[in-house]
């Protein structure tokens, strides 16, 4: 909203407005705002919280110093929602396709997570809302971001056109490259597309249209076919991943800021074609103001850090973590980064694997042999190491060191292939 009220103010030719034009001054005030509105804020909202004893309900699974947690407010998600969402309506371009992507994808998946807290908290139901209506839930926020990422046409990529001599019907800007010894010169013209990134190849770029070739002519404009489920399953996957990996003081909190910190990174990179052009990656015309959006997510989780670490005064509970994940899941995928989304959310990958393969192993071992075995002492990952005697403030430091290396290895991939 302040960004319209400055460009008027500009148009006025009153000194300084201007310098809400620029992403990186915009992405800054949303920073430090999200950082106050959860710091700030976080506090009041924790002490009506527990005012109105909305407290965690403990299970004993025998891991220390659970049952101190006993009573700890939950729905902290809400700091992390308000956090995010308002310094985005304040500084971002709301007429922005992404940006509208992004309030609906923290709206949605914030409220599916809110209505499971309050089954637990207030209606005192442990089991919370259904995983059937979470799963319908994460697949109809699936099924709109991937029809909005494939079916508006605000929504292309700007791809490289050469020319042996330049032609005035489109818009140039020559370039001579080193590797170009003809010296032909290029065009960025708009396009349609299913392409994503695939890390560590040269001319790193995959079509999903290419999966279903076999249909023959035309079949570009099925792609949708194969896009879509393909959105559906990582916004599903990520968004539980991120539930998941919630399990211990400040480890989805931080290992979320990591990733958040990165993927704006690679927004802006993605939406200036100077710095595209440079790492050869795709230009994606207006997903810079993105780098707004992730400012302000990265400053939540950071301010939130700020109560949630340990020993943890809030617990941000589902309200918090199938936003945090869907939101991580529609962004990458939305500057079309998704398939680095194994590296980059390594953590949250290995979190939900270690789920997977206790309760795989523990069945299968049942059938065969009449008595379920397990691979891990528990599951999700880290409450393996807490079983271990390690502290829980420790695994956490330790998980987030690995989600760093794991960031840099995924901005090492626009260079390393």
């Amino acid at each position: 909203m302040l960004y319209y009220l400055f460009q008027y103010l500009n148009e006025l030719d009153i000194p300084g407005a201007g310098v809400f034009q620029y992403i990186s001054f915009r992405a800054a005030m949303a920073l430090i705002l999200s950082l106050l509105i959860s710091a700030v804020f976080g506090g009041k909202l924790i002490e009506f919280l527990r005012n109105k004893q909305v407290g965690e309900t403990v299970r004993d699974l025998g891991l220390k110093g659970q049952i101190e947690k006993q009573g700890t407010p939950t729905m902290g998600g809400v700091i992390i929602l308000a956090a995010v969402l308002i310094p985005t309506l304040l500084f971002a371009k709301l007429h922005n396709t992404y940006i509208i992507l992004m309030i609906v994808t923290t709206l949605w998946l914030g409220a599916i997570g809110f209505i499971d807290d309050y089954i637990k908290v207030f209606k005192k139901n442990k089991e919370g809302l259904a995983g059937k209506f979470k799963i319908i839930g994460q697949v109809g926020i699936g099924i709109i971001a991937g029809a909005t990422l494939y079916f508006n046409d605000n929504v292309v990529v700007k791809q490289k056109v050469y020319h042996a001599v330049q032609e005035s019907a489109v818009e140039e800007i020559t370039y001579s490259q080193a590797d170009n010894k003809s010296g032909d010169t290029y065009s960025w013209v708009d396009a349609k597309s299913t392409l994503t990134t695939i890390p560590f190849v040269k001319n790193n770029e995959f079509d999903y249209a290419w999966l279903i070739a076999w249909l023959g002519a035309g079949f570009a404009k099925y792609a949708w076919l194969v896009f879509i489920p393909m959105v559906i399953l990582i916004v599903t996957a990520v968004s539980n991943g991120a539930n998941i990996t919630d399990g211990i003081d400040g480890l989805a909190t931080g290992t979320s800021g990591i990733i958040g910190l990165t993927l704006g990174v690679l927004a802006y990179l993605s939406g200036n074609y100077v710095f595209a052009d440079y790492l050869n990656i795709m230009f994606i015309p207006s997903s810079g103001e993105l780098v707004i959006f992730m400012a302000a997510f990265v400053g939540s989780c950071v301010g939130f850090l700020w109560y949630n670490s340990y020993p943890a005064q809030v617990f941000m509970g589902d309200t918090g973590s199938l936003a945090l994940g869907g939101i991580i899941a529609v962004f990458a995928i939305a500057i079309r980064k998704e398939l680095l989304i194994p590296i980059l959310c390594g953590i949250f990958l290995v979190e939900n694997l270690s789920v997977m393969i206790q309760v795989g192993y523990f069945k299968y071992t049942k059938k065969k042999f009449g008595e379920g075995r397990r691979v891990f002492l528990m599951s999700p990952l880290h409450h393996h190491y807490q079983k271990l005697g390690i502290h829980e403030s420790k695994i956490v430091s330790r998980f987030w060191i690995v989600g760093v290396a794991l960031a840099l290895l995924t901005i090492i991939t626009l260079k390393l292939r």
